[in-house]
């Protein structure tokens, strides 16, 4: 009986050491993971192509060059250049002297009529808007560059631009900025 007892008190002994053993597998399989997940951390998905030396950027205001448009529109671009940077990239962006420079004038603010009709008046406005960038890397000068970037949005005719910009213009500046990031940080 005695032996009986102690033969199944050998197997839950074999069990319960098998069960920590799978316990002991599983988390280090989880850690692993967990490890492996947070190393990729560093790594931007979101396409870019910089230097592992570039640890700064700084955008120096963008400057109204052209007739029309609000009054905050540089400051606004400036800000969304800035906080696009700062989300998708681990640079830090700094007041001056930074490794990569962004600078330049928002050259246009257009209202264009197209789509025209019979009657002689457009179908459809156009409003948009054109930065010219600078962009230079203190890290590798072949990168430097100087370019025009523009985007629209159209609204329909019987509407005044009043009625359309605050909806429009912070649609077309993510566009230049996203134009503008994937030329700088992306190289494309």
């Amino acid at each position: 009986m005695k032996n009986r007892f102690s033969m199944m008190n050998d197997e839950l002994r074999m069990i319960q050491a098998a069960n920590k053993i799978k316990r002991l597998f599983l988390l280090f399989i989880i850690l692993n993971s967990s490890f492996i997940i947070q190393s990729c951390g560093v790594y931007s998905f979101t396409g870019t192509t910089l230097n592992p030396n570039i640890k700064t950027v700084t955008v120096n205001n963008f400057v109204l060059a052209t007739a029309g448009g609000p009054a905050n529109l540089p400051l606004t671009f400036n800000e969304k250049l800035k906080e696009y940077y700062q989300r998708y990239t681990n640079l830090k962006v700094v007041p001056s002297n930074g490794d990569m420079v962004l600078e330049g004038n928002i050259t246009g603010y257009d209202l264009l009529a197209v789509a025209p009709t019979a009657q002689d008046q457009a179908g459809v406005n156009r409003l948009q808007i054109t930065v010219l960038a600078r962009f230079y890397n203190n890290k590798d000068e072949s990168k430097n560059f100087e370019q025009s970037f523009s985007f629209y949005q159209d609204f329909p005719q019987g509407q005044t631009l009043s009625q359309n910009e605050s909806r429009l213009v912070p649609k077309i500046l993510d566009q230049i900025v996203l134009d503008i990031f994937n030329k700088t940080a992306a190289d494309w």
